[in-house]
């Protein structure tokens, strides 16, 4: 079971964030992950995460939102992650705007892998630590530094 900083590639690390809207915010964190070969059908992929956000919000609070979705226009599991200083609104169950948003892109048939993913990444986040760092980190090398920290 790969780590969470081996999911996710530096080009995919957006620390200025220029969308204000959750749809926007999803399709600028799905550019590098096509860019890279890692989501083989950017418009299958996009809809699956519309449905998947259109179920239930993935915003879990604490200025985090993790949009996720399994499809076969995926090639591997990979992460992209985005911040954005004003902060997006993913009908978080805190009511406040998300700031950290960790996008997981996932095959169909890596359901376990998915999961875990999901997990691992939740729970990591739960850490006040892991959040601060994330908002101060200066460049997609201390995003990395940051997960690899604290990544058991």
């Amino acid at each position: 079971m790969a780590k969470i900083s081996e999911l996710l590639p530096r080009s995919a690390i957006l620390l200025n964030l220029r969308s204000k809207e959750k749809f926007e915010v999803i399709n600028e964190l799905v550019g590098p992950l096509v860019a890279t070969g890692s989501i083989t059908e950017e418009s299958e992929f996009v809809s699956a995460i519309a449905r998947r956000e259109n179920m239930e919000s993935t915003g879990i609070g604490l200025g985090v939102a993790i949009p996720h979705a399994r499809t076969k226009a995926v090639a591997n599991t990979v992460l992209a992650f985005g911040r954005s200083d004003s902060g997006v609104d993913f009908n978080s169950l805190d009511g406040k705007p998300s700031h950290l948003i960790f996008l997981i892109a996932a095959p169909e048939e890596q359901k376990t892998e998915y999961i875990m993913t999901l997990a691992r990444l939740s729970k990591l986040l739960r850490k006040d630590e892991v959040r601060i760092g994330l908002n101060k980190a200066g460049s997609p090398d201390d995003v990395v530094r940051v997960i690899v920290q604290h990544e058991s």
